[in-house]
């Protein structure tokens, strides 16, 4: 089954897609899924396009809400999760994940669905260590601090999927996690992002938390994007199992999506021929989150997650056959998602522009029926409770952990380390959107000098690459992909000005780079040389 993945979307949809359908006609091909690792920026009006982190003169339509409003149809099946630039308000409606237009599904704060045999799992957001412990209390109107803590990952969300044992195909992030660097070229990655530098040698470029899962999960594919650039690496997993063949993770981020730019990549995966075409809950994720129901936080209140310290009576919230039975029989026995999407809000009307238009609380009908089907809690709705019952929840609430004063946070809060790295690809809100790096527990450890990732190994159960994400040492020779070297940079010389170059595309499975077509539209593809995120 050929699966694309897409780094940043910043909301180019009809770009991507037309990207898409060129490769199937130029390869004779088909394109079954399209996986898109954060940034989507699902913005469906002027009041979206409030609730989203980024400067004024970055807020831009762009094309989604034609796919939302019905005008057009996503041609393939898309699957995305939530970055640090969303419309964090249209996803709070969707905490467990859903239908954001149809064909396109979100898949929550974190979730787990499977298409065709392939499990896929994501977790949605990235790092900052200030609020990784606290509840999901962001509500509108968001201030200038909660506009941006919306989209910050939670240990909940965390400890959810650690509760995971079930082999998992595809994982995806939208940060790195962290030391991943370490498995792959870095020699090509610095040459391609020099202010990466000082935080690869720290080890602190990434997210603690994703490194962490990285670690518990294992899966045969992990993708990512945030960085703006492509990135290729090979983790060989450790086991303490005798006769037990390690797992290997093949790791992939790539750019967003502007011309001349690395960011979609055609992944062929094995698939199950036998079930539908149809996307599918994952049985064994849904049972955590029945089991996990109870763990309810929706206040800026830190909380630790429960572990085996003694001060807790449970810690393991993994999947039991009999909370299995239960969810199979809460669903009528039928894991097909049901292609429920309704639209909850007014959508952006280019002849009619609605200038002064602000967002309001929305309790999504798709989440109200899947919380009722599975006894879950809809946090978007009791945020919304709490407020008409007069609850006081300050955004600036400082107070101690709801937990034991014992019981140490699991990463730490101090900020004297923190990276002055900045990347001049990124769009910046003052201090937000810096990479994490706050002297984090390194969780994977760098490999000893001598590490050669060993590509040898046999991994045709574990999913094959392409050959054009096969890695090489830190030793390997640069010249291994000079086109790459040439577009990669973070300042793409002449990008965004008018020109008579071809576009280039990426490459698809069989690595044929340097695929070409020329500017069909000259104001589609035209972007500044200072558009990011």
């Amino acid at each position: 089954m050929k699966i694309a993945v897409e780094g940043c979307c910043h909301g180019e949809l009809d770009k991507i897609y037309e990207t898409i359908q060129f490769l199937e006609k130029k390869e004779n091909t088909k394109v079954e899924l399209l996986l898109c690792c954060g940034d989507f920026q699902a913005v469906r009006n002027e009041g979206d396009m409030k609730c989203m982190a980024v400067p004024v003169k970055y807020r831009q339509m762009q094309t989604f809400y034609k796919y939302y409003s019905g005008e057009k149809k996503a041609p393939i099946l898309t699957i995305f999760i939530g970055g640090n630039h969303e419309a964090s308000n249209y996803l709070q409606e969707l905490p467990y994940g859903g239908w954001v237009a149809p064909n396109i599904y979100y898949m929550g704060y974190a979730g787990v669905v499977k298409y065709r045999g392939v499990r896929i799992g994501g977790i949605s957001g990235i790092f900052k260590s200030h609020d990784y412990r606290k509840g999901h209390f962001e509500r509108l109107p968001y201030g200038k601090d909660t506009v941006r803590s919306a989209y910050h990952v939670r240990s909940i969300e965390v400890f959810k999927l650690k509760q995971l044992k079930e082999p998992m195909d595809i994982f995806l992030s939208h940060d790195w996690p962290r030391s991943i660097y370490h498995y792959g070229n870095k020699k090509q990655l610095l040459k391609k992002k020099d202010f990466f530098r000082q935080e690869v040698e720290d080890n602190t470029l990434g997210s603690p938390a994703a490194s962490e899962l990285l670690l518990h999960i294992q899966p045969s594919y992990w993708f990512s994007a945030h960085l703006h650039v492509k990135f290729a690496a090979f983790m060989q997993h450790q086991t303490n199992v005798d006769g037990e063949i390690p797992k290997a993770t093949k790791f992939l981020a790539l750019d967003k999506c502007l011309p001349r730019r690395e960011f979609l990549q055609i992944v062929d995966v094995e698939h199950d021929s036998a079930k539908s075409e149809c996307l599918e809950y994952d049985l064994e994720w849904l049972s955590v989150l029945k089991a996990t129901k109870d763990l309810l936080n929706i206040t800026p209140n830190t909380w630790n997650m429960p572990e085996n310290n003694g001060l807790h009576s449970r810690w393991d919230f993994s999947a039991s056959e009999e909370t299995k039975r239960e969810v199979v029989s809460d669903l009528g026995h039928d894991l097909k998602i049901p292609c429920n999407f309704s639209m909850t809000t007014a959508c952006y009307d280019p002849n009619n522009p609605q200038y002064k238009r602000v967002a309001t609380h929305i309790v999504n009908p798709q989440t109200t029926e899947f919380c009722a089907r599975l006894g879950l809690v809809d946090l978007n709705a009791k945020i919304c409770q709490n407020e008409e019952e007069n609850f006081d929840i300050a955004e600036d609430n400082e107070a101690d952990s709801i937990g034991s004063a014992e019981d140490p946070g699991e990463y730490s809060t101090d900020t004297s380390v923190l990276s002055t790295s900045v990347n001049p690809d990124e769009i910046t809100l003052e201090d937000d959107d810096d990479q994490e790096d706050e002297g984090m527990e390194d969780k994977l450890g760098e490999p000893s000098p001598e590490y050669t990732p060993d590509l040898s190994i046999n991994l045709s159960k574990i999913r094959v690459l392409p050959d054009s994400m096969a890695v090489s040492s830190d030793d390997a020779t640069d010249s291994t992909n000079d086109e790459l070297d040439r577009s990669e940079s973070s300042q793409t010389e002449g990008e965004g000005k008018p020109s008579n170059r071809p576009l280039k595309r990426i490459s698809d499975e069989n690595g044929s780079g340097g695929v070409k077509i020329k500017r069909r539209n000259q104001a589609i593809y035209q972007a500044k040389d200072d558009e990011d995120e």
